[in-house]
């Protein structure tokens, strides 16, 4: 089995963990586009061509499903993508967790890019999943490229400006953007007030990784060796992870994993 993950850099890297907790026994095609990121700037028309590009480098190498990672190229690429791969490869998009967190009640708060902050696209899943419920839409410029660059300087100044547009009110925020799920500990330790109750937070990769089993018929099965292979393909080159991914847990896991060990670290 063989599952293939995209995105601009390494937002990837919680569904990839997410999918190596669910079946260590599954090879992993890691594919980004370090060349052409951001997307989040880019114009819709732009973010669907690199992320054509991106994806079909994954396809080559002929995965059974592949994980759109990547909210932005989820919004503006999802049908581009589904037509150029055709019916017979799986893709799944990722769609920050507004339903499930609505459904706990709120107050919430979804954290996202600010191009996707107030988009009709996010706005939209919030009237559909979240009508009945207090929803505070959080602007975080610069919190995904300070994840990809792995400076906890920049982390730390971004998520306390965020956290500071966050009512203290909340008592769920949405991390609708994967670089966010790479930083959980960071958002909750800022967001948490004294007093409150502890804080829910939803991201998206245990949900698209179990998703992905699904498409093609697969079951969980945590238990089975660790055996599966890691390809990391960035910007169309074949490569290591990237320096930056070895920061987070999740890339420690990943090159942790079985023959992943062979990998060696691709200095930035």
């Amino acid at each position: 089995m063989k599952i293939a993950l995209m995105d601009a850099g390494i937002g990837l890297l919680a569904a990839a963990a997410a999918v190596r907790r669910l079946r260590p026994d599954a090879d992993l095609v890691l594919a980004s586009d370090p060349d052409g990121m951001p997307w989040g700037p880019r114009t819709s028309q732009d973010v669907t061509a690199r992320a054509l590009t991106v994806a079909e480098s994954a396809a080559a190498r002929r995965p059974d499903a592949l994980i759109v990672a990547c909210n932005t190229a989820s919004v503006h690429a999802l049908p581009a993508l589904r037509a150029r791969l055709g019916a017979d490869l799986p893709v799944i998009g990722t769609v920050p967790a507004i339903k499930p967190a609505a459904a706990g009640g709120g107050p919430v708060a979804v954290w996202a890019t600010p191009a996707t902050t107030g988009s009709p696209y996010q706005r939209g899943l919030i009237e559909e999943f979240a009508a009945d419920v207090r929803v505070t839409e959080v602007p975080c410029p610069g919190l995904s490229d300070a994840v990809e660059c792995a400076d906890e300087a920049a982390i730390g100044r971004a998520v306390a400006a965020a956290a500071a547009r966050t009512p203290d009110e909340v008592k769920a925020v949405v991390l609708g953007c994967t670089h966010y799920e790479l930083v959980e500990r960071h958002i909750r330790e800022a967001v948490q007030r004294p007093g409150r109750p502890p804080l829910a937070l939803y991201g998206s990769a245990d949900a698209v990784a179990a998703q992905a089993l699904r498409r093609i018929g697969e079951q969980p099965a945590p238990e089975a060796p660790a055996q599966g292979n890691l390809t990391v393909i960035l910007s169309g080159r074949e490569a290591a992870l990237p320096a930056a991914a070895l920061t987070y847990e999740e890339g420690r896991q990943l090159r942790a994993a079985g023959p992943a060990r062979r990998e060696a670290v691709h200095e930035q």
